[in-house]
């Protein structure tokens, strides 16, 4: 709780993210990595981060964060078990990164929404189920570069592959062969699922195949970066 290390909050190392450029995260969850139990970070941004509450908490930090003045939020996160990331969820959404740049506003407005629509407690359906549904919709508006990400992060975090067999038949179905062929074949979230169907086959580890998806499907590529 936050009364038990509130006194320890002054020695936290601060990092100020209200002008960082690009996808910040890995640098900060390595840093937030170094960490040791008992000790903190204070982070300040312009908006209040809700995506990274989870990851954080996924490492053993407790936070509590304030408002001090208008866009101006600070966050101290409090190590109270030092764990590794359990790696479930791969991917933070980088691209709600862009709205603070247009306006900052726009950018409270855009994590309130992402946190409204993907925080586990508020929803009747999984967290695995949304991510399947949310693969299916941005493949109908033709975004196949959330769609891969939606893909890598359920095979992650424990959908079995053959869920992602009915949703390629249930894909061809509604769009078509024609357009399967030429679309969706070619794409990064097919290469996906075709790297987990071929290393399965082979008789991969799902570990050793989480790796390989990161590796070929990570940030770095540029067929699925968003930032």
């Amino acid at each position: 709780m936050y009364t038990e290390w509130e006194n320890k909050k002054d020695q936290f190392k601060v990092i100020d993210l209200r002008q960082a450029k690009g996808n910040f995260s890995q640098g900060l969850f390595r840093q937030a990595d170094q960490v040791p139990e008992g000790s903190g970070l204070q982070i300040i941004q312009s908006f209040e981060p809700h995506p990274l509450y989870e990851a954080m908490k996924d490492r053993g930090f407790e936070y509590h964060v304030e408002e001090v003045k208008p866009y101006e939020f600070h966050i101290w996160f409090y190590r109270s078990e030092a764990k590794p990331a359990s790696g479930k969820k791969p991917f933070g959404p980088a691209a709600l990164l862009n709205f603070p740049i247009i306006d900052k506003n726009l950018g409270r407005i855009a994590v309130e929404f992402w946190d409204e629509t993907w925080n586990d407690e508020r929803h009747y359906l999984s967290y695995e189920m949304r991510l399947i549904l949310s693969l299916a919709n941005a493949v109908g508006a033709g975004r196949y570069r959330q769609a891969a990400r939606e893909l890598v992060k359920a095979y992650i975090h424990g959908i079995d592959s053959r869920a992602f067999d009915d949703v390629f038949e249930l894909i061809a179905w509604n769009q078509g062969i024609g357009f399967f062929s030429s679309q969706i074949g070619p794409s990064p979230l097919f290469g996906a699922y075709k790297l987990i169907k071929q290393e399965e086959a082979k008789g991969t580890s799902r570990d050793a195949i989480k790796k390989r998806l990161m590796e070929n499907f990570g940030e770095k590529n540029q067929q699925v970066k968003v930032l």
